[in-house]
């Protein structure tokens, strides 16, 4: 492992999203299926643009054998995309309601600035998608395990885009992973920095959701 994923991991566990008070809160029991609901449509907006960050981070690559793996990746992702409207149609939100829904302008700041980061360059679009994959898996575990425990959804389409991003992540990561490995000296820092601003972007989106669903609905939880 090089020094510079030891420097992403670090921000990665910095910046956890696990550490974001939407997410905690899910952990805790403490959201409704409304609240749910809302975060389906406006995690939609995320979920949906994956495949073109990846395709984006593919058109500039160079290496056939990175390229080829890179492909698996991108067509996984546009799998995923349904996986996600089952997940939302287990919360009663229709394909229509996702395609139709006007994200708040936070989000559409934080989508924009991951794809610019997967535009400017390779390295930058492979730190991107790295800090955004790696943690997933902990992430799926722990929003499906939440999902049964806490909001009464057992059903196998609202945790099938869990399950499988709890596994198909390991690899993908490990994808980003052995690129970053061999990242020359001269570019790593603008590798982290990419990395930085993909946590960010990504808090920011979960920062849209809390302000949109759920501050100042929670008041009868917290006494």
């Amino acid at each position: 492992m090089s020094l510079l994923i030891d420097l992403i991991n670090t921000e990665i566990e910095k910046h956890s999203l696990l550490k974001h008070r939407f997410y905690q809160l899910w952990q805790e029991g403490k959201l409704t299926l409304d609240h749910l609901a809302g975060y389906s449509k406006e995690y939609y907006q995320l979920v949906k643009i994956v495949p073109e960050m990846v395709q984006y981070t593919l058109n500039n690559n160079s290496d056939p054998h990175s390229g080829n793996l890179i492909k698996t990746t991108l067509r996984e992702e546009n799998e995923h995309v349904e996986l996600w409207k089952k997940f939302a149609s287990s919360l009663n939100v229709s394909a229509e309601d996702l395609n139709n829904y006007s994200p708040d302008s936070l989000t559409t700041k934080a989508i924009d600035n991951l794809l610019k980061l997967c535009t400017s360059s390779f390295i930058e679009g492979v730190a991107a998608m790295y800090a955004f994959e790696k943690e997933l898996p902990k992430i799926s575990e722990t929003k499906s395990h939440g999902l049964r425990k806490f909001y009464g959804l057992h059903e196998a389409a609202a945790h099938e885009y869990f399950d499988t991003h709890k596994e198909v992540d390991i690899y993908h990561a490990k994808i980003w992973e052995n690129i970053l490995n061999n990242c020359p000296e001269d570019i790593q820092e603008k590798a982290l920095n990419a990395a930085k601003n993909s946590l960010k972007a990504q808090n920011e989106l979960l920062d849209a959701v809390q302000k949109r669903y759920v501050d100042g609905t929670l008041v009868h939880t917290e006494q």
